[in-house]
């Protein structure tokens, strides 16, 4: 059987679930975590001696630490509705954690955090360390990279620093604060390191590429909040959590979240092009399970009809490994091509089909809102 019919079979039969792992967004307030999401990992670069990060900057303690960020971090809760089997509105609702990122009263949290179900929440209210609750307005989200920004009218806040995740090692102690399970008394503190860096994290509706994996205790209510290094610098917002394993969490890389977050507060989203497929992650297993011509990129699980990619002539079973100068080693690194490339740019995709190197020109369009 040609290798693009084999891996569309594959789809087909969805036995990809025999080769993910299962997270749960950390979304809170002791609600039960949502459909399970799978998880995969980018090869990790090895530094030779010579070439690792040197730091700078003052080592904290633990409770340094805590009180550093403390003012910064923020309690989320929303309100909403959800309808019932009989389409009767339930009002429901759930806790979160945010961080202040500056004196004009902006949040970071995940986009997780301010959605009942598919919708907004009609109602987000934060609380300040030092008890004041005030209504937050939803500036906007991005749910492929699971953010969400809020923004509060609010004086004397103190925004948390931000750090650099180029220079974050792997072995690096590093703390998570949130509100765990919404218990009384503020938020929980819990420390670990950062157990791998370059982790993606997959979900249907979202593919955060260069994920940082940590053994700090990450659980429900922790979404949106702070993983901090010992310089008591953001290096992560908190986002998913390993069901059937031990202290593996994930925080989304602030790296990756910056730029997003302020285009975020600018225009209200981010307005990245919109191809039309839907994936799965080419591994090395994959490829040797089913012979396939390269062993990574993208396979493409499914087309929408009359999208970019229908248009190029994109099918089932093809897999790209470039978008523009962008090489598409997984899914990642796709969303990352779609946000650096925009509607009405025309960009040309390589990918697979069988055996064959093919090329096809996208013009790319408008994501669906």
């Amino acid at each position: 059987m040609p290798h693009g019919r084999r891996l569309a079979a594959f789809l087909s039969w969805g036995a990809l679930l025999a080769l993910i792992l299962a997270v749960s967004a950390c979304k809170g307030g002791g609600e039960q975590s949502p459909t399970p999401e799978t998880t995969g990992t980018a090869p990790a670069a090895t530094a030779s001696p010579s070439a690792l990060p040197t730091r700078t900057g003052e080592t904290l303690s633990v409770p340094d630490i805590v009180r550093l960020l403390r003012p910064s971090v923020v309690r989320v809760q929303t309100e909403g509705a959800t309808l019932d089997i009989l389409g009767r509105p339930v009002p429901t609702g759930g806790v979160g954690t945010g961080v202040v990122i500056d004196q004009e009263g902006h949040i970071v949290t995940n986009n997780h955090v301010v959605r009942m179900d598919s919708r907004l929440a009609s109602r987000v209210v934060v609380t300040l360390s030092d008890d004041r609750t005030v209504t937050a307005e939803i500036v906007g989200t991005d749910a492929p990279t699971d953010l969400a920004v809020l923004k509060i009218d609010a004086t004397n806040l103190t925004p948390a620093k931000l750090g650099d995740v180029s220079q974050l090692q792997v072995g690096e102690d590093v703390v998570a604060i949130g509100y765990a399970l919404d218990l009384p008394g503020g938020p929980t503190v819990t420390r670990g390191v950062v157990s791998a860096k370059g982790r993606i994290i997959q979900e249907a509706s979202y593919s955060i590429s260069d994920a940082i994996q940590t053994d700090a205790s990450i659980n429900p209510g922790n979404s949106g909040g702070p993983l901090v290094n010992d310089r008591g610098e953001v290096v992560g917002i908190d986002t998913a959590i390993v069901t059937q394993a031990q202290n593996i969490g994930f925080a989304i890389s602030i790296d990756l979240a910056k730029p997003l977050v302020q285009e975020i507060i600018e225009k209200g989203f981010v307005s990245r092009g919109f191809l039309g497929i839907s994936v799965v992650d080419v591994t090395a297993s994959l490829a040797a399970s089913f012979d396939l011509p390269v062993d990574e990129g993208i396979g493409v699980a499914s087309v929408d009809s009359g999208s970019p990619a229908d248009q190029a002539g994109l099918r089932v079973g093809d897999i790209v490994v470039r978008i523009g100068d962008q090489t598409i080693a997984n899914s990642g690194d796709l969303v990352q091509a779609l946000t650096k490339y925009r509607a009405g740019d025309k960009v040309t995709a390589v990918f697979y089909r069988d055996s064959q190197q093919q090329e096809t020109e996208v013009t790319l369009t408008a994501r669906p809102r």
